[in-house]
Protein backbone atom coordinates (compact mmCIF):
# COMPACT_ATOMS: atom_id res chain seq x y z
CA UNK A 1 0.00 0.00 0.00
CA UNK A 2 3.24 2.51 0.81
CA UNK A 3 4.50 1.44 -2.93
CA UNK A 4 0.98 2.64 -4.32
CA UNK A 5 0.78 5.93 -2.34
CA UNK A 6 4.67 6.88 -3.19
CA UNK A 7 4.27 6.06 -7.08
CA UNK A 8 1.11 8.26 -7.11
CA UNK A 9 2.67 11.27 -5.43
CA UNK A 10 5.89 10.55 -7.93
CA UNK A 11 3.18 10.50 -11.12
CA UNK A 12 1.85 14.48 -10.46
CA UNK A 13 4.43 16.99 -9.05
CA UNK A 14 4.88 20.19 -9.10
CA UNK A 15 6.96 22.96 -11.01
CA UNK A 16 11.08 22.75 -10.83
CA UNK A 17 10.54 18.45 -9.37
CA UNK A 18 11.23 15.49 -11.82
CA UNK A 19 8.08 13.82 -13.37
CA UNK A 20 7.94 10.23 -15.23
CA UNK A 21 7.36 10.20 -18.84
CA UNK A 22 3.43 9.47 -19.64
CA UNK A 23 2.94 11.04 -16.14
CA UNK A 24 1.61 14.36 -15.43
CA UNK A 25 3.26 17.72 -14.80
CA UNK A 26 1.14 20.21 -13.16
CA UNK A 27 2.23 24.18 -13.12
CA UNK A 28 0.13 27.22 -11.37
CA UNK A 29 -0.49 30.37 -12.03
CA UNK A 30 -1.77 33.98 -10.67
CA UNK A 31 -3.68 36.63 -12.11
CA UNK A 32 -3.50 39.92 -11.15
CA UNK A 33 -7.29 40.00 -10.65
CA UNK A 34 -10.24 38.20 -10.24
CA UNK A 35 -12.42 38.05 -12.76
CA UNK A 36 -16.26 37.92 -12.88
CA UNK A 37 -16.06 34.99 -16.01
CA UNK A 38 -12.96 32.96 -15.62
CA UNK A 39 -14.30 30.71 -18.57
CA UNK A 40 -13.22 34.66 -20.83
CA UNK A 41 -9.81 34.14 -19.89
CA UNK A 42 -7.08 33.31 -21.97
CA UNK A 43 -3.98 31.66 -20.90
CA UNK A 44 -1.93 28.99 -22.92
CA UNK A 45 1.37 27.18 -22.24
CA UNK A 46 3.88 26.03 -24.80
CA UNK A 47 6.00 23.00 -23.53
CA UNK A 48 9.21 22.35 -25.56
CA UNK A 49 11.66 18.96 -25.32
CA UNK A 50 15.27 19.40 -25.35
CA UNK A 51 14.26 17.23 -28.40
CA UNK A 52 12.49 19.64 -30.14
CA UNK A 53 9.01 18.32 -29.51
CA UNK A 54 6.50 20.98 -28.77
CA UNK A 55 3.11 21.14 -27.30
CA UNK A 56 0.95 23.56 -27.03
CA UNK A 57 -1.99 23.21 -23.90
CA UNK A 58 -4.69 25.70 -22.69
CA UNK A 59 -4.43 26.20 -18.59
CA UNK A 60 -8.05 25.93 -16.67
CA UNK A 61 -9.23 27.64 -14.61
CA UNK A 62 -8.64 26.18 -10.42
CA UNK A 63 -10.59 28.60 -8.43
CA UNK A 64 -10.07 32.02 -6.97
CA UNK A 65 -7.14 33.76 -9.14
CA UNK A 66 -5.44 30.28 -9.74
CA UNK A 67 -4.74 28.97 -13.15
CA UNK A 68 -3.56 25.60 -13.90
CA UNK A 69 -1.85 23.87 -16.59
CA UNK A 70 -1.17 20.16 -17.00
CA UNK A 71 0.70 18.42 -19.69
CA UNK A 72 2.12 14.45 -20.40
CA UNK A 73 5.11 14.73 -21.55
CA UNK A 74 6.08 11.85 -23.93
CA UNK A 75 9.70 12.27 -23.89
CA UNK A 76 12.23 11.90 -21.29
CA UNK A 77 15.14 14.62 -20.86
CA UNK A 78 14.58 17.99 -19.85
CA UNK A 79 11.35 19.90 -20.90
CA UNK A 80 10.60 24.18 -20.85
CA UNK A 81 7.47 25.87 -20.90
CA UNK A 82 6.23 29.17 -21.74
CA UNK A 83 2.77 31.02 -20.99
CA UNK A 84 1.08 33.29 -22.91
CA UNK A 85 -2.04 34.88 -21.50
CA UNK A 86 -4.50 37.74 -21.59
CA UNK A 87 -4.43 38.55 -17.98
CA UNK A 88 -0.66 40.40 -17.66
CA UNK A 89 0.20 38.50 -14.12
CA UNK A 90 0.12 35.46 -16.20
CA UNK A 91 1.65 36.25 -19.30
CA UNK A 92 5.31 35.26 -20.29
CA UNK A 93 6.01 32.88 -17.15
CA UNK A 94 8.63 30.70 -17.72
CA UNK A 95 10.20 27.37 -16.27
CA UNK A 96 11.56 23.54 -16.96
CA UNK A 97 11.69 20.68 -15.33
CA UNK A 98 13.16 16.91 -15.86
CA UNK A 99 11.26 13.99 -17.22
CA UNK A 100 12.78 10.63 -16.47
CA UNK A 101 11.92 6.94 -17.78
CA UNK A 102 8.90 5.62 -15.74
CA UNK A 103 9.88 2.01 -14.29
CA UNK A 104 6.94 0.83 -12.80
CA UNK A 105 4.46 -2.22 -14.08
CA UNK A 106 1.44 0.40 -15.38
CA UNK A 107 0.88 0.16 -18.56
CA UNK A 108 -0.05 3.27 -19.02
CA UNK A 109 2.73 4.75 -17.75
CA UNK A 110 4.82 2.08 -19.06
CA UNK A 111 3.23 2.62 -22.66
CA UNK A 112 1.72 5.32 -23.05
CA UNK A 113 -1.94 6.94 -23.40
CA UNK A 114 -4.25 4.53 -25.65
CA UNK A 115 -4.49 6.14 -29.34
CA UNK A 116 -5.53 5.94 -32.74
CA UNK A 117 -2.99 5.86 -35.38
CA UNK A 118 -4.16 7.56 -38.71
CA UNK A 119 -6.00 3.87 -40.70
CA UNK A 120 -6.05 1.93 -38.53
CA UNK A 121 -9.32 -0.01 -36.99
CA UNK A 122 -8.08 -0.40 -33.58
CA UNK A 123 -6.47 1.44 -30.68
CA UNK A 124 -2.16 1.58 -29.81
CA UNK A 125 -0.51 2.68 -26.98
CA UNK A 126 2.11 5.60 -27.47
CA UNK A 127 4.48 2.97 -28.32
CA UNK A 128 2.71 1.25 -30.83
CA UNK A 129 1.76 -1.88 -28.52
CA UNK A 130 -1.92 -2.73 -29.51
CA UNK A 131 -4.28 -1.82 -26.56
CA UNK A 132 -7.90 -3.50 -26.39
CA UNK A 133 -10.78 -1.73 -25.05
CA UNK A 134 -12.73 -3.40 -22.62
CA UNK A 135 -14.58 -0.78 -20.56
CA UNK A 136 -16.68 -1.38 -17.78
CA UNK A 137 -20.23 0.96 -17.86
CA UNK A 138 -19.72 3.41 -14.76
CA UNK A 139 -21.85 5.79 -15.88
CA UNK A 140 -22.47 7.62 -11.84
CA UNK A 141 -19.36 5.49 -10.82
CA UNK A 142 -17.12 8.84 -9.93
CA UNK A 143 -20.02 11.26 -9.02
CA UNK A 144 -21.25 8.59 -6.50
CA UNK A 145 -18.80 6.58 -5.30
CA UNK A 146 -16.87 7.43 -1.94
CA UNK A 147 -13.09 6.98 -2.38
CA UNK A 148 -12.98 3.78 -0.77
CA UNK A 149 -16.18 2.32 -2.89
CA UNK A 150 -14.16 4.01 -5.89
CA UNK A 151 -10.98 1.71 -5.05
CA UNK A 152 -12.69 -1.06 -4.27
CA UNK A 153 -14.08 -0.82 -7.60
CA UNK A 154 -11.08 0.09 -9.87
CA UNK A 155 -8.95 -2.82 -8.02
CA UNK A 156 -11.55 -5.04 -8.88
CA UNK A 157 -12.18 -4.29 -12.46
CA UNK A 158 -8.14 -3.84 -13.13
CA UNK A 159 -7.87 -7.32 -11.54
CA UNK A 160 -10.48 -8.88 -14.09
CA UNK A 161 -8.68 -7.10 -17.03
CA UNK A 162 -10.80 -4.35 -17.91
CA UNK A 163 -8.93 -1.57 -19.57
CA UNK A 164 -11.04 1.40 -19.22
CA UNK A 165 -14.01 2.74 -16.94
CA UNK A 166 -16.79 4.63 -19.05
CA UNK A 167 -18.18 7.14 -16.84
CA UNK A 168 -20.44 10.68 -16.76
CA UNK A 169 -18.09 13.77 -15.71
CA UNK A 170 -20.36 15.89 -15.19
CA UNK A 171 -23.54 16.32 -12.98
CA UNK A 172 -26.67 17.16 -13.34
CA UNK A 173 -27.22 14.57 -15.95
CA UNK A 174 -30.37 12.44 -16.54
CA UNK A 175 -29.25 9.67 -14.10
CA UNK A 176 -27.05 12.04 -11.37
CA UNK A 177 -28.22 15.21 -10.47
CA UNK A 178 -25.15 15.98 -7.84
CA UNK A 179 -22.36 14.12 -6.92
CA UNK A 180 -21.56 11.90 -3.46
CA UNK A 181 -21.01 15.44 -1.64
CA UNK A 182 -24.23 17.30 -2.93
CA UNK A 183 -21.55 19.37 -5.69
CA UNK A 184 -22.59 20.24 -9.33
CA UNK A 185 -20.31 21.04 -12.09
CA UNK A 186 -21.88 24.02 -13.49
CA UNK A 187 -24.70 26.88 -13.08
CA UNK A 188 -26.56 28.82 -15.49
CA UNK A 189 -28.25 31.14 -13.32
CA UNK A 190 -26.59 33.93 -14.72
CA UNK A 191 -24.76 32.99 -17.68
CA UNK A 192 -22.30 29.55 -17.32
CA UNK A 193 -20.38 29.42 -13.87
CA UNK A 194 -17.86 26.11 -13.33
CA UNK A 195 -17.71 25.01 -9.68
CA UNK A 196 -14.47 24.31 -9.58
CA UNK A 197 -15.06 21.96 -5.91
CA UNK A 198 -16.76 20.11 -8.00
CA UNK A 199 -13.31 19.28 -9.90
CA UNK A 200 -11.12 19.08 -7.04
CA UNK A 201 -13.03 15.83 -5.95
CA UNK A 202 -12.82 14.73 -9.71
CA UNK A 203 -9.38 14.99 -9.80
CA UNK A 204 -8.42 12.61 -7.23
CA UNK A 205 -10.84 10.56 -9.20
CA UNK A 206 -9.15 10.53 -12.49
CA UNK A 207 -5.38 10.11 -10.76
CA UNK A 208 -6.73 6.98 -9.01
CA UNK A 209 -8.21 5.65 -12.13
CA UNK A 210 -5.00 5.86 -14.00
CA UNK A 211 -2.90 4.96 -11.59
CA UNK A 212 -5.29 1.56 -11.02
CA UNK A 213 -4.04 1.23 -15.13
CA UNK A 214 -6.91 1.86 -16.21
CA UNK A 215 -7.70 4.72 -19.31
CA UNK A 216 -10.64 6.97 -18.59
CA UNK A 217 -13.54 7.03 -21.00
CA UNK A 218 -15.65 10.12 -20.20
CA UNK A 219 -18.63 11.47 -21.32
CA UNK A 220 -18.53 15.64 -21.45
CA UNK A 221 -22.05 16.94 -22.32
CA UNK A 222 -24.78 13.95 -21.91
CA UNK A 223 -27.47 14.43 -24.44
CA UNK A 224 -30.83 12.77 -23.49
CA UNK A 225 -32.46 15.14 -20.40
CA UNK A 226 -35.53 14.10 -18.52
CA UNK A 227 -38.63 16.81 -18.12
CA UNK A 228 -36.08 18.75 -15.68
CA UNK A 229 -34.15 20.07 -18.77
CA UNK A 230 -30.86 18.37 -16.64
CA UNK A 231 -28.30 17.37 -18.86
CA UNK A 232 -26.33 19.60 -20.31
CA UNK A 233 -25.72 18.36 -24.17
CA UNK A 234 -29.89 18.60 -25.04
CA UNK A 235 -29.97 22.31 -23.03
CA UNK A 236 -27.27 24.51 -23.23
CA UNK A 237 -26.43 26.19 -26.27
CA UNK A 238 -23.80 25.62 -28.56
CA UNK A 239 -21.16 28.20 -27.36
CA UNK A 240 -21.99 27.23 -23.73
CA UNK A 241 -22.09 23.41 -23.96
CA UNK A 242 -18.31 23.68 -26.02
CA UNK A 243 -17.20 26.32 -23.02
CA UNK A 244 -18.05 23.82 -20.45
CA UNK A 245 -16.69 20.48 -22.32
CA UNK A 246 -13.45 22.95 -23.07
CA UNK A 247 -13.05 23.74 -19.83
CA UNK A 248 -12.84 19.82 -18.39
CA UNK A 249 -11.07 18.91 -21.75
CA UNK A 250 -8.26 21.56 -20.95
CA UNK A 251 -8.10 19.98 -16.89
CA UNK A 252 -8.22 16.02 -17.89
CA UNK A 253 -6.63 15.85 -20.79
CA UNK A 254 -3.35 15.23 -19.34
CA UNK A 255 -4.82 12.17 -17.92
CA UNK A 256 -5.02 9.24 -19.72
CA UNK A 257 -8.29 9.58 -21.09
CA UNK A 258 -10.39 8.68 -24.74
CA UNK A 259 -13.37 11.32 -24.77
CA UNK A 260 -16.90 11.04 -25.38
CA UNK A 261 -18.16 14.39 -26.39
CA UNK A 262 -21.62 13.78 -25.40
CA UNK A 263 -23.87 11.01 -24.19
CA UNK A 264 -27.05 9.43 -25.58
CA UNK A 265 -27.80 11.91 -28.34
CA UNK A 266 -29.24 11.58 -31.37
CA UNK A 267 -26.49 13.12 -33.72
CA UNK A 268 -28.07 12.48 -37.27
CA UNK A 269 -29.83 14.30 -39.81
CA UNK A 270 -30.64 17.84 -38.65
CA UNK A 271 -29.14 17.14 -35.46
CA UNK A 272 -25.47 16.69 -37.07
CA UNK A 273 -24.32 20.17 -37.49
CA UNK A 274 -25.18 21.46 -33.68
CA UNK A 275 -22.56 18.13 -32.68
CA UNK A 276 -19.82 19.34 -35.69
CA UNK A 277 -20.04 22.68 -34.39
CA UNK A 278 -19.13 21.59 -30.70
CA UNK A 279 -16.49 19.56 -31.89
CA UNK A 280 -14.59 22.04 -33.84
CA UNK A 281 -14.93 24.31 -31.00
CA UNK A 282 -13.80 22.18 -28.44
CA UNK A 283 -10.62 19.80 -30.40
CA UNK A 284 -9.81 22.83 -32.72
CA UNK A 285 -7.59 21.67 -35.53
CA UNK A 286 -3.55 21.52 -34.77
CA UNK A 287 -4.27 21.61 -30.62
CA UNK A 288 -3.28 18.13 -29.08
CA UNK A 289 -6.28 16.03 -28.24
CA UNK A 290 -6.75 12.94 -26.81
CA UNK A 291 -9.27 10.58 -28.82
CA UNK A 292 -12.99 12.13 -30.17
CA UNK A 293 -15.92 10.24 -30.57
CA UNK A 294 -19.80 10.35 -29.11
CA UNK A 295 -22.06 7.84 -27.67
CA UNK A 296 -25.22 7.71 -29.85
CA UNK A 297 -28.50 6.57 -28.38
CA UNK A 298 -29.76 2.73 -29.17
CA UNK A 299 -29.57 1.30 -32.40
CA UNK A 300 -28.43 4.85 -34.02
CA UNK A 301 -25.62 5.19 -36.65
CA UNK A 302 -24.81 9.04 -37.01
CA UNK A 303 -21.81 8.26 -38.59
CA UNK A 304 -22.16 8.91 -42.44
CA UNK A 305 -23.28 12.27 -41.24
CA UNK A 306 -20.01 13.28 -39.32
CA UNK A 307 -17.82 10.92 -40.65
CA UNK A 308 -15.54 13.58 -42.07
CA UNK A 309 -15.07 15.60 -38.90
CA UNK A 310 -11.96 15.89 -38.24
CA UNK A 311 -12.12 15.30 -34.21
CA UNK A 312 -14.02 12.35 -34.92
CA UNK A 313 -11.12 9.23 -34.01
CA UNK A 314 -13.09 6.46 -33.41
CA UNK A 315 -16.81 5.31 -33.60
CA UNK A 316 -18.99 3.72 -30.88
CA UNK A 317 -22.26 2.05 -31.26
CA UNK A 318 -25.15 1.09 -28.90
CA UNK A 319 -26.63 -2.68 -29.56
CA UNK A 320 -29.02 -1.92 -25.97
CA UNK A 321 -30.73 -4.28 -23.72
CA UNK A 322 -33.28 -5.76 -25.94
CA UNK A 323 -33.89 -9.52 -26.73
CA UNK A 324 -36.15 -9.94 -30.08
CA UNK A 325 -34.80 -11.07 -33.25
CA UNK A 326 -34.72 -6.79 -34.02
CA UNK A 327 -32.51 -6.65 -31.85
CA UNK A 328 -30.23 -9.68 -32.64
CA UNK A 329 -30.18 -8.83 -35.81
CA UNK A 330 -28.73 -5.63 -35.46
CA UNK A 331 -26.19 -6.76 -33.32
CA UNK A 332 -24.97 -9.38 -35.74
CA UNK A 333 -25.52 -7.78 -39.37
CA UNK A 334 -25.30 -4.02 -38.45
CA UNK A 335 -24.13 -2.52 -35.22
CA UNK A 336 -20.16 -2.53 -35.58
CA UNK A 337 -20.23 -3.98 -39.13
CA UNK A 338 -21.52 0.02 -39.97
CA UNK A 339 -18.43 1.21 -38.60
CA UNK A 340 -15.92 -1.26 -39.95
CA UNK A 341 -17.77 -0.65 -43.64
CA UNK A 342 -17.64 3.06 -43.13
CA UNK A 343 -14.51 5.16 -44.49
CA UNK A 344 -12.08 6.36 -43.72
CA UNK A 345 -10.93 3.41 -41.14
CA UNK A 346 -11.69 4.07 -37.66
CA UNK A 347 -12.33 1.85 -34.31
CA UNK A 348 -15.64 0.56 -34.03
CA UNK A 349 -16.99 0.02 -30.44
CA UNK A 350 -20.15 -1.40 -29.19
CA UNK A 351 -20.26 0.70 -26.17
CA UNK A 352 -23.41 -0.23 -24.54
CA UNK A 353 -24.05 -3.92 -25.05
CA UNK A 354 -27.05 -5.37 -23.04
CA UNK A 355 -26.19 -4.83 -19.28
CA UNK A 356 -26.32 -7.84 -17.01
CA UNK A 357 -29.17 -7.79 -14.11
CA UNK A 358 -31.15 -5.22 -16.54
CA UNK A 359 -34.76 -5.92 -17.46
CA UNK A 360 -34.79 -6.92 -21.19
CA UNK A 361 -37.34 -4.05 -22.73
CA UNK A 362 -39.07 -6.97 -24.85
CA UNK A 363 -39.26 -9.59 -22.62
CA UNK A 364 -38.94 -7.72 -18.94
CA UNK A 365 -36.56 -10.25 -17.93
CA UNK A 366 -33.17 -10.14 -16.99
CA UNK A 367 -30.59 -10.35 -19.47
CA UNK A 368 -28.34 -13.07 -18.09
CA UNK A 369 -24.62 -13.88 -19.09
CA UNK A 370 -25.62 -16.26 -21.89
CA UNK A 371 -26.96 -12.99 -23.70
CA UNK A 372 -23.88 -10.53 -22.56
CA UNK A 373 -21.78 -13.27 -24.04
CA UNK A 374 -23.92 -13.07 -27.26
CA UNK A 375 -23.83 -8.89 -27.75
CA UNK A 376 -20.13 -9.27 -27.18
CA UNK A 377 -18.75 -11.60 -29.89
CA UNK A 378 -20.84 -10.32 -32.03
CA UNK A 379 -19.97 -7.06 -32.11
CA UNK A 380 -16.48 -8.11 -31.72
CA UNK A 381 -16.32 -10.00 -34.75
CA UNK A 382 -19.06 -7.98 -36.66
CA UNK A 383 -15.66 -6.38 -37.52
CA UNK A 384 -12.39 -5.28 -36.23
CA UNK A 385 -12.31 -6.12 -32.26
CA UNK A 386 -10.78 -3.33 -31.27
CA UNK A 387 -12.96 -3.92 -28.03
CA UNK A 388 -16.23 -3.41 -26.34
CA UNK A 389 -17.77 -2.31 -23.23
CA UNK A 390 -19.54 -4.41 -20.53
CA UNK A 391 -22.11 -3.22 -17.92
CA UNK A 392 -24.44 -3.97 -14.93
CA UNK A 393 -27.50 -2.97 -13.76
CA UNK A 394 -26.36 -1.70 -10.02
CA UNK A 395 -22.94 -0.34 -11.34
CA UNK A 396 -24.09 1.75 -14.08
CA UNK A 397 -26.51 3.39 -11.86
CA UNK A 398 -24.24 3.15 -8.65
CA UNK A 399 -26.98 2.32 -6.25
CA UNK A 400 -26.52 1.08 -2.51
CA UNK A 401 -29.95 -0.04 -2.05
CA UNK A 402 -32.37 -1.93 -4.02
CA UNK A 403 -34.38 0.63 -6.12
CA UNK A 404 -34.85 1.60 -9.68
CA UNK A 405 -32.61 3.75 -10.96
CA UNK A 406 -33.67 7.56 -11.39
CA UNK A 407 -35.80 8.53 -14.82
CA UNK A 408 -34.80 4.61 -15.46
CA UNK A 409 -38.40 3.02 -14.00
CA UNK A 410 -38.32 0.50 -17.55
CA UNK A 411 -34.92 -1.04 -16.21
CA UNK A 412 -35.59 -2.91 -13.70
CA UNK A 413 -34.55 -2.93 -9.24
CA UNK A 414 -30.84 -2.55 -9.37
CA UNK A 415 -29.25 -3.69 -6.79
CA UNK A 416 -25.99 -2.50 -4.48
CA UNK A 417 -23.48 -2.17 -6.89
CA UNK A 418 -20.95 -4.38 -4.68
CA UNK A 419 -22.97 -7.22 -5.66
CA UNK A 420 -22.55 -7.16 -9.36
CA UNK A 421 -19.05 -6.77 -9.26
CA UNK A 422 -18.34 -10.88 -9.64
CA UNK A 423 -21.39 -11.73 -11.54
CA UNK A 424 -20.59 -14.28 -13.92
CA UNK A 425 -20.82 -11.97 -17.39
CA UNK A 426 -18.30 -9.29 -16.00
CA UNK A 427 -15.94 -12.64 -15.05
CA UNK A 428 -16.27 -13.84 -18.49
CA UNK A 429 -15.57 -10.56 -19.51
CA UNK A 430 -11.54 -11.41 -18.04
CA UNK A 431 -11.89 -14.96 -20.05
CA UNK A 432 -12.44 -13.03 -23.30
CA UNK A 433 -9.59 -10.60 -22.57
CA UNK A 434 -7.44 -13.61 -21.40
CA UNK A 435 -8.61 -15.58 -25.17
CA UNK A 436 -7.36 -12.95 -26.94
CA UNK A 437 -4.35 -12.32 -25.47
CA UNK A 438 -3.27 -15.54 -27.11
CA UNK A 439 -3.72 -13.98 -30.41
CA UNK A 440 -3.22 -11.36 -32.90
CA UNK A 441 -6.65 -10.69 -32.81
CA UNK A 442 -6.03 -6.58 -34.42
CA UNK A 443 -5.24 -8.68 -37.29
CA UNK A 444 -9.39 -10.19 -37.57
CA UNK A 445 -11.69 -8.85 -39.90
CA UNK A 446 -15.24 -10.56 -40.45
CA UNK A 447 -15.28 -13.10 -43.18
CA UNK A 448 -18.37 -15.15 -43.79
CA UNK A 449 -16.79 -16.37 -46.89
CA UNK A 450 -15.84 -19.12 -44.06
CA UNK A 451 -19.65 -20.07 -44.23
CA UNK A 452 -20.18 -22.86 -47.09
CA UNK A 453 -23.86 -20.93 -47.01
CA UNK A 454 -25.70 -18.23 -45.26
CA UNK A 455 -28.27 -19.34 -42.95
CA UNK A 456 -31.79 -20.58 -45.08
CA UNK A 457 -33.79 -18.91 -41.88
CA UNK A 458 -31.37 -16.66 -39.63
CA UNK A 459 -32.01 -16.91 -36.75
CA UNK A 460 -30.08 -14.18 -34.81
CA UNK A 461 -29.49 -15.60 -31.92
CA UNK A 462 -28.03 -18.78 -33.54
CA UNK A 463 -26.30 -16.86 -35.47
CA UNK A 464 -22.63 -17.85 -36.81
CA UNK A 465 -19.61 -14.71 -36.64
CA UNK A 466 -17.10 -15.66 -38.79
CA UNK A 467 -13.89 -13.22 -38.57
CA UNK A 468 -9.96 -13.91 -40.79
CA UNK A 469 -6.81 -12.68 -40.27
CA UNK A 470 -5.26 -12.34 -43.57
CA UNK A 471 -2.00 -11.61 -42.19
CA UNK A 472 -1.39 -14.70 -39.85
CA UNK A 473 -3.77 -16.90 -41.31
CA UNK A 474 -5.97 -17.90 -38.85
CA UNK A 475 -9.92 -17.77 -38.00
CA UNK A 476 -11.86 -17.15 -35.01
CA UNK A 477 -15.77 -18.03 -35.25
CA UNK A 478 -18.51 -17.71 -32.74
CA UNK A 479 -21.34 -20.44 -32.20
CA UNK A 480 -24.22 -19.87 -30.16
CA UNK A 481 -27.57 -22.11 -29.43
CA UNK A 482 -26.49 -25.09 -30.74
CA UNK A 483 -27.52 -24.90 -34.51
CA UNK A 484 -24.42 -26.35 -36.56
CA UNK A 485 -22.64 -24.51 -39.13
CA UNK A 486 -20.94 -25.49 -42.24
CA UNK A 487 -17.88 -23.83 -42.85
CA UNK A 488 -15.87 -23.46 -46.14
CA UNK A 489 -12.22 -24.27 -45.14
CA UNK A 490 -10.60 -24.84 -48.39
CA UNK A 491 -8.29 -22.23 -47.16
CA UNK A 492 -6.52 -24.28 -44.79
CA UNK A 493 -4.09 -27.21 -45.71
CA UNK A 494 -4.42 -30.89 -44.09
CA UNK A 495 -1.53 -29.37 -41.26
CA UNK A 496 -4.18 -27.42 -40.42
CA UNK A 497 -5.28 -27.17 -36.39
CA UNK A 498 -8.59 -26.39 -35.11
CA UNK A 499 -9.57 -25.90 -30.85
CA UNK A 500 -13.05 -25.48 -29.37
CA UNK A 501 -13.19 -22.82 -26.41
CA UNK A 502 -15.84 -22.73 -23.59
CA UNK A 503 -15.84 -18.86 -23.47
CA UNK A 504 -17.22 -19.52 -19.85
CA UNK A 505 -13.69 -20.73 -18.54
CA UNK A 506 -11.37 -20.53 -21.24
CA UNK A 507 -11.06 -24.16 -21.69
CA UNK A 508 -9.50 -26.09 -24.95
CA UNK A 509 -10.46 -29.18 -26.52
CA UNK A 510 -9.17 -30.04 -29.96
CA UNK A 511 -11.76 -29.95 -32.84
CA UNK A 512 -11.72 -32.38 -35.82
CA UNK A 513 -12.80 -31.09 -39.12
CA UNK A 514 -11.08 -33.79 -41.83
CA UNK A 515 -9.89 -33.41 -44.65
CA UNK A 516 -13.36 -32.02 -47.21
CA UNK A 517 -13.67 -28.44 -48.05
CA UNK A 518 -17.32 -28.02 -46.39
CA UNK A 519 -17.36 -29.42 -43.15
CA UNK A 520 -20.55 -29.49 -40.73
CA UNK A 521 -19.54 -28.28 -37.19
CA UNK A 522 -21.43 -29.12 -34.14
CA UNK A 523 -20.13 -27.39 -31.12
CA UNK A 524 -18.85 -29.95 -28.21
CA UNK A 525 -21.52 -28.63 -25.31
CA UNK A 526 -24.52 -26.73 -24.80
CA UNK A 527 -24.79 -23.13 -25.03
CA UNK A 528 -22.46 -20.84 -26.93
CA UNK A 529 -18.35 -21.68 -28.13
CA UNK A 530 -15.63 -20.43 -30.18
CA UNK A 531 -14.07 -22.23 -33.05
CA UNK A 532 -10.04 -21.38 -33.44
CA UNK A 533 -8.19 -22.69 -36.80
CA UNK A 534 -4.55 -22.19 -37.82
Amino acid sequence: MHAILILASLLVLPAGADVFRHGRFEQSFTSSRNYTDPLAVQLTVEFKSQSGLEQTVPAFWAGGRTWTVRVSPEQSGRWSYRSTSSDPGMDGKSGDFQVRNYTGSNPLYRRGAPRVIPGNRYFTHADGTPWFWLACTGWNSALRSTDTEWKQYLADRAAKRFTAIQFVIHAPWRAGREDENGQVTFTVTDGLRINPAFFDRMDRKMDQLNDAGLAGVPVLLWALTSKDKESPGATLSDVDAARLAGYMVARYSAHHVLWLLAGDGNYAGPNAERWRKIGRAVFPQGQFRRPVSLHPGGRQNPWPDLKDEPWLDFLTFQTGHGSNQEKWKWNATAGTALGYNLLPPRPSIDAEINYEGHLSYHHKTEINADAVRLAAYYSLLNGTPAGLTYGAHGIWWWGRKPEAPLDHANTGIALPWQQYLNYPGAQHMKILRDIFDTFSWWTLQPDRTLLAAEPATPDYVSYPMPAWSPAEKFALLYLHGGAPAVLNLSRFGPNSKASWIDPRTGARSPAQFGSSANVEMRTPGQGDWLLFIQ
